[in-house]
């Protein structure tokens, strides 16, 4: 089964072909990056104006570079939640055009069940049921995939994501968007143990998680230097807060696998390509015999790929969108709007 697959959610504008799940046969990128970084971040009424520049030439692309024709596709799939609403409403109304014109069936897929089926690609072994630490700019959640389109969520953040916090704390230090790997290439060099940052401690549910605290030290500590002409070890900084990050996340990977039994888990999402919090995940899931799965870097961030692998399972399970289907801001990965 062929889908053309569309993400639009933020920043890139992605179209990828991907047959039954696990076979990439293209995945075309047109990466915003460039255009953002003159303004530190994300401005997105910019970005909705270039995804429409950009994806009917990226879904022609997509078909020259697979070698196939309209007539080969079989679905269309399309990130409909969550993200800038403007940004995956140009997605959206893109699929729901293409799949009435092409008479093909139209998949909905959410945008981090999207990113949990990255690891299908980069792993075509992985089989639900295993867990799944979710890292990005806007989410972090520890998620029990226990079939590919029944999950639950065993914790969550309660305030700020981890990826926001990365990238909060890049720009206010000056570096140049996106923000969280430019903080990870500076930590390489850096003591995680110089500067003394807060974890976050369980509370009701020992799974959720909290950055803010984390994020408002860290921003006090290098106002502090400003005002006071302190000079900064800027690495060490940069190393001790991507310590408490993943202090923060993995002692909560290591309960949940511990409870549910389950010796596999995977990372997903663009901050799974932080290599401290890589490194950690990999050893603590290792002293309890896990098989860890960690996506390839190009698979971490957006890409059309992930939202076709999980387009084929929601396809299997009946999930099939009419021409009412629409874009939400905000959605849990249970479906549910919040």
């Amino acid at each position: 089964m062929n889908i053309l697959a569309v993400e639009s959610s933020c920043d890139e504008t992605a179209v990828a072909i991907v047959r039954d799940g696990r076979q990439v046969l293209t995945d075309q990128i047109a990466s915003q990056v460039d255009l953002h970084r003159i303004y530190g971040g994300v401005v997105p009424e910019i970005a909705s104006r270039m995804h429409i520049e950009a994806i009917y030439g990226l879904a022609d692309q997509a078909l020259e570079a697979a070698g196939l024709s309209r007539k080969d596709i079989d679905a269309i799939a399309v990130t409909y939640a969550p993200g800038l609403i403007g940004a995956v409403l140009v997605g959206v109304n893109f699929a729901k055009a293409a799949a009435m014109a092409m008479d093909k069936p139209l998949i909905p897929v959410h945008h981090i069940r999207g990113h949990i089926a990255a690891n299908y690609i980069a792993y075509p072994e992985l089989k639900p049921p295993f867990l799944c630490l979710v890292v990005s700019g806007g989410h972090t959640m520890l998620v029990d995939v226990q079939d590919y389109t029944k999950m639950r969520i065993l914790g969550t953040t309660l305030d700020d994501a981890a990826g926001e916090s990365f990238d909060k704390v890049a720009r206010v230090l000056g570096m140049p968007y996106p923000g969280g790997a430019a903080l990870d290439k500076a930590a390489q060099n850096g003591d995680p143990a110089k500067y003394n940052l807060p974890r976050s401690k369980p509370g009701a549910n020992p799974y959720d998680m909290s950055f803010s605290g984390l994020k408002t030290a860290a921003l006090n500590l290098i106002h502090h230097a400003e005002q006071v002409g302190e000079q900064l070890d800027i690495p060490s900084l940069c190393a001790s807060f991507a310590a408490a990050v993943s202090d923060t996340l993995v002692p909560r990977v290591v309960a949940a696998l511990k409870e549910t039994g389950y010796r596999k888990v995977a990372v997903a999402g663009g901050v799974a390509a932080n290599s401290i919090i890589r490194r950690d995940v990999l050893a603590a899931a290792e002293k309890l015999g896990a098989q860890v799965y960690l996506p390839p870097l190009s698979l971490c961030g957006d890409n059309a790929a992930m939202i076709g692998a999980q387009g084929y399972y929601e396809y299997l399970a009946g999930n099939i969108a009419d021409m009412s289907l629409n874009a939400y801001a905000t959605k849990s990965i249970l479906g549910e709007a919040l």
